[in-house]
């Protein structure tokens, strides 16, 4: 007896509901990896049915509009459906979730996927908004017309959820039984008919003689030849079917036949036929209230202000509703320090645990509340289906620049990490737009800038506000995100003029309809995301923060030991009281930086100072921006480190901000960080390329070393010379 685990798939139109159907389904508990040999996700989860010995496998394919696979994506869900990748095996039933309030666009791919063969369920989303938009479907008449079993849903407010898990485990207890019900045949000329049949006789053996799915695949060959699936790359296979591809279109194009878009005619004729039969329409308004709204927040002109107003909202929140969890946050730190460095005896493992691994993991770790609210934003308004608006209103911008308009997503993924954002360029199917998509995706401002961003503006921003309203420490935050963007777009111009000239594709895309936030799947998508902040400062930064602080702490020099250890008899000798513990405090800060200067740290730091020197920087950030490379927040962790290292009890009880604020310039005497050297320290790291992460994925999706190279140089230029004007400029402007 068969022990195999059923295993069902959900497929869609892209803002067709199909991630909350999925996140409904399997409870918000699934796993994510990606397909073997490509950079796609794959998300599994599982779903508990009543009656059933085991769960049931759910797969979440990509979203796609049809089985053409142009893109990663899409043939990722192509192949899987008709049974190309070996490492996924084919569903036993599918799950297609349509847009209720759209049904005639989205049945295009559904009865595609019904040509295919496999049982198959519709699920119409968003039945709520349909009926308010006055939409009537008649999902028996449906059902009849395709042979699929339907159900309604609004997974938003978790309508029809019940129903739909009841329908699947029928539908799979029935698969023995009951025989699947074919949809009807597209009605196609005979000349065609002929043509596809003989291309189909090539692929019936390959597709386990699947005539349906032959039939559709031949159909799809014939009018677009886009063999990039594994199975099409075998030589012989290829050959064949490309040679006779190529005599039917020979043949149709002398028969009058339009072989390239005669598929798309007849089955929107279908889809017509079916939508007039099962689709009414009842509204008497003018207007939804999805249209009045897209009025205003789709306005070339109001459309933008809106955009930057709720920015600018979300970065003030940053900070406000940050403030106390961060002092919370950091006043636990503080308490784990003191607390560890008085049960550690004193030494070099009290300095390893102390300043290394709490001052430096935890001086990161305070920044987490501003993390996870910025996600938190994101993840509400790409809910309420905001995103898709904001895109169109940006889109306008990105052409000027020759960005293809699904340049969009990658780039705000990119304002999360860049590596995510880079591996979602796959859906642009012109090369030189995805390049240069690429290219300009790590200036994007990521989360891990952020703690950098949230230290300098902390300690050398004042307080105040504009006209009453937005701090000055928002509006900077909002200042450098605007930079990044703006840098961004700037280069891709550069970029498609001149090293990726190449002809702009159209981007198309649909509005979603507005929806009430899944309060449970936004907190779940924020923790999602941050939760790769936390695993990096659990182990990417806490071993690079082990390794500075021996970078730091080592080697010893007796000398400066032995001197030290005599000044401190002297003083203790010659003065009593308050007098001596201050002369002692400050003979230990002067030795302190001796020690740290002649360490591997101190060495590195100052061997780059003249380099960064006219930027502002010292060699103590100088130490900073070498580690930062292995991920962008170690700047904030190698600091509390450089700060930390030899201080006496009290002074590792003071925060970051104040020992940046305190630190003197040992020459002049003033202070050795300003405003003006921390806008320049920012808008370095707005610009700069430092992360490692970032160009080893863009390696891997360009295939070569020379983009990634390419990047990391124009990159750092592009940083020195932004911070060079900043500062140098800030000094000639009295600064």
């Amino acid at each position: 007896m068969s022990t195999r685990q059923l295993k069902i798939a959900l497929l869609g139109n892209p803002n067709s509901g199909k991630t909350s159907i999925f996140n409904a389904l399997t409870g918000l508990r699934y796993t994510t990896a990606n397909y073997p040999g490509v950079t796609v996700e794959k998300k599994t989860g599982y779903l508990a049915v009543e009656g059933a010995k085991e769960k049931i496998a759910v797969l979440d394919l990509p979203g796609t509009y049809s089985l053409v696979p142009r893109s990663l994506d899409e043939e990722i869900v192509h192949d899987i459906l008709l049974g190309f990748r070996l490492d996924t095996e084919t569903p036993d039933l599918l799950v297609i979730v349509m847009d209720a309030t759209n049904l005639e666009r989205n049945l295009y791919l559904a009865i595609q996927v019904l040509e295919t063969g496999l049982p198959a369920i519709f699920v119409l989303n968003m039945w709520d908004l349909a009926k308010s938009n006055g939409i009537t479907i008649d999902l028996k008449k449906l059902e009849s017309w395709t042979g699929a079993a339907c159900v309604a849903t609004a997974a938003s407010k978790n309508q029809g959820i019940r129903e739909l898990k009841h329908l699947i485990n029928k539908r799979l207890k029935d698969l023995s039984t009951t025989p699947h019900k074919p949809i009807p045949a597209l009605q196609i000329p005979a000349v065609l008919e002929q043509e596809v049949s003989e291309v189909g006789k090539l692929l019936e053996p390959v597709l386990t003689n699947r005539k349906e799915a032959a039939r559709g695949e031949a159909l799809r060959l014939i009018g677009d030849i886009g063999m990039s699936s594994p199975f099409y790359r075998v030589e012989t296979v290829s050959a064949k079917l490309r040679k006779q591809v190529v005599e039917c279109r020979k043949r149709l194009d002398a028969a009058g036949i339009e072989w390239d878009v005669v598929e798309n005619e007849c089955r929107y004729r279908q889809i017509e036929t079916i939508c007039r039969d099962v689709v009414h329409f009842q509204t008497s308004e003018k207007f939804t209230v999805s249209e009045r709204m897209d009025q205003i927040l789709t306005h070339r002109v109001w459309g933008l202000l809106f955009f930057m107003a709720i920015m600018g909202v979300i970065f003030q929140s940053i900070f406000t509703w940050a403030e106390f969890p961060m002092k919370a946050l950091e006043s636990a730190i503080k308490n784990l320090g003191s607390f560890t460095g008085g049960i550690l005896p004193a030494g070099q493992l009290n300095s390893l645990v102390v300043d290394g691994m709490i001052a430096g993991v935890g001086n990161v770790v305070v920044f987490l509340p501003q993390i996870f609210l910025l996600f938190f934003f994101i993840a509400l308004l790409e809910d309420f289906g905001y995103m898709a608006r904001a895109a169109f209103v940006l889109d306008r911008i990105m052409k000027k620049v020759g960005l293809n308009g699904k340049a969009f997503l990658p780039l705000l993924s990119s304002f999360a990490c860049a590596v995510p954002g880079v591996m979602a360029t796959r859906t642009i199917e012109n090369r030189s737009d995805r390049l240069a998509t690429i290219l300009v995706a790590p200036l994007m401002s990521c989360s891990a800038r952020l703690p950098v961003y949230a230290l300098m503006i902390g300690a050398f921003i004042p307080a105040g506000r504009f006209y009453g309203v937005f701090s000055y420490k928002a509006v900077t935050l909002f200042s450098l995100y605007f930079l990044s963007l703006l840098t961004g777009l700037g280069m891709a111009a550069l970029f498609r003029r001149t090293l990726l000239k190449g002809n702009q594709t159209p981007f198309i895309f649909e509005l979603p309809p507005y929806r009430l936030p899944n309060i449970k799947s936004v907190l779940r998508t924020m923790w999602d995301r941050g939760k790769e902040f936390i695993y990096r400062a659990g182990t990417i930064i806490f071993f690079i923060s082990v390794i500075l602080w021996f970078l730091a702490s080592y080697p010893k020099d007796p000398a400066v030991e032995k001197n030290y250890q005599a000044q401190r008899q002297q003083l203790s000798v010659t003065l009593t009281g308050d007098a001596l513990k201050t002369e002692l405090a400050n003979l230990e800060r002067t030795v302190s930086g001796d020690r740290l200067k002649i360490s591997f740290a101190g060495r590195l730091g100052q061997a780059i100072e003249p380099v960064i020197e006219p930027l502002g920087f010292n060699w103590k950030i100088g130490i900073g921006l070498i580690a930062s490379f292995a991920a962008r927040e170690v700047l904030v962790s190698t600091l509390a480190i450089v700060y930390n290292i030899g201080q006496d009890a009290d002074e590792k009880n003071v925060d970051l901000i104040s020992a940046l604020q305190a630190e003197k310039d040992p020459v002049t005497g003033k202070p050795a960080y300003s405003p003006l050297v921390a806008i320049s320290l920012m808008v370095f790291f707005v610009l700069a390329c430092q992360c490692m992460s970032t160009l080893a994925i863009v390696r891997r999706e360009t295939n070569t070393w020379g983009w990634p190279l390419f990047m990391f140089t124009y990159m750092t230029i592009l940083a020195w010379v932004g911070s060079f004007l900043v500062y140098q400029g800030g000094r000639l402007l009295g600064f």
